[in-house]
């Protein structure tokens, strides 16, 4: 069963359910947007991106962050994802990433568009 995410209840009262493409871009969002330290059993899971809201806008911090990105994903999502590319671009007082990956399970490529700052933090594909 794969959970909806942020978790909620659906129409029946049942917890809310989603689609694998769904379930791993809303895994991929939860890994970009938690910062290490912030799960209580799980003290290393996140990429720290959310703290960046405070620091200064720059493309070295984007690179810097790329890299940590992909070694979170890696980590957290190798036996459901192998990421392609991650891009992440600073525009503004926002950071903009884009997230290359392949699902294991069919083999499909898949894009996911998250960003993050003044604009708020969202995801689509």
């Amino acid at each position: 069963m794969n959970l909806a995410f942020p978790f909620h209840f659906d129409m029946s009262g049942h917890t809310a359910a989603t689609d694998a493409p769904s379930h791993i871009l809303d895994m991929i969002e939860q890994i970009l947007f938690t910062s290490p330290g912030e799960r209580v059993n799980r003290p290393g899971f996140g990429s720290g991106t959310a703290q960046l809201v405070f620091a200064p806008n720059s493309d070295v911090l984007a690179t810097a962050q790329q890299n940590v990105i992909q070694a979170s994903l890696q980590m957290w999502l190798a036996d459901l994802i192998r990421v392609q590319s991650v891009a992440v671009v600073a525009v503004d007082a926002t950071l903009q990433i884009t997230v290359v990956y392949v699902v294991l399970q069919t083999q499909e490529q898949q894009t996911g568009h998250f960003v993050y700052g003044a604009a708020g933090a969202g995801a689509g594909t």
